[in-house]
């Protein structure tokens, strides 16, 4: 399954939500304010990671770029293009949109 998490982790508790409840080896994309979920230095910088050990993480790369995030990019999380999103929602099936 392809979780997507859109909202900012200091916005909402999707992010939370989503990775408790997602499975081992499922994977997770961070899209739009979502992405700063994917950067050093937040709140929740140890939760994403120990996420990172369990789940595939992903993140547009565009929004990353756009919010100027580029260079604080979390190891563990894989950057996609737009190609590369339509490419998970392809191999996960019917995505999960955590709102």
């Amino acid at each position: 399954m392809l979780h997507i998490v859109n909202k900012s982790p200091t916005q909402t508790r999707s992010l939370d939500s989503c990775l408790r409840m997602a499975l081992a080896g499922q994977a997770v994309l961070l899209i739009e304010d979502g992405v700063y979920a994917a950067t050093t230095g937040t709140a929740i910088e140890s939760q994403v990671s120990d996420a990172a050990k369990r789940l595939k993480l992903f993140a547009l790369k565009p929004d990353i770029e756009a919010r100027g995030l580029a260079s604080r990019v979390l190891e563990g999380i894989t950057l996609v293009d737009y190609g590369g999103f339509v490419d998970l929602v392809a191999e996960h099936g019917t995505p999960n949109s955590w709102l």
